[in-house]
């Protein structure tokens, strides 16, 4: 409605002063708002087992990783398989600073006994071995 009266507006105003130029100018503005509903609880967490993993891991596979204990890492692969990375010892420098820096290999893999994982601080943990990590089965 706040339209057709400045259009109404402005052409009687046209009409009454033909020999004069009337400018004017109209905003519409308007908002969407979605609501989200987020009753559902949370799926309980899993209690994961680890079995005897592989001796590399594509690094292109790696989505991300997360630090659950100071002597390994989790990687979230593609295709939602998890992987863990134990090292050989304490790795007290990747809880400091979020995040760490695994250096590209030629091969494009990530190899127990041979790459190892940098801390943003500096520090450097070798990768002693990768364990497979699986949903315990209830028992």
């Amino acid at each position: 409605m706040t339209g057709l009266f400045w259009a109404g507006l402005l052409a009687a105003a046209a009409a009454a002063e033909s020999d004069r130029l009337l400018l004017a100018q109209l905003t519409i503005r308007s908002r969407v708002v979605v609501r989200v509903q987020t009753n559902a609880p949370p799926p309980p967490p899993v209690e994961l087992a680890e079995k005897k993993g592989p001796r590399c891991v594509p690094m292109a596979d790696v989505l991300g990783a997360a630090v659950i204990a100071g002597n390994s890492v989790d990687f979230i692969l593609r295709g939602g398989k998890r992987m863990r990375a134990r090292f050989s010892s304490s790795c007290p420098a990747l809880d400091y600073y979020s995040g760490f820096y695994i250096v590209p290999t030629q091969d494009g893999m990530i190899c127990s006994s041979r790459d190892a994982v940098r801390s943003r601080a500096g520090g450097e943990c070798s990768i002693e071995r990768f364990r497979m990590l699986v949903p315990k089965k209830p028992r």
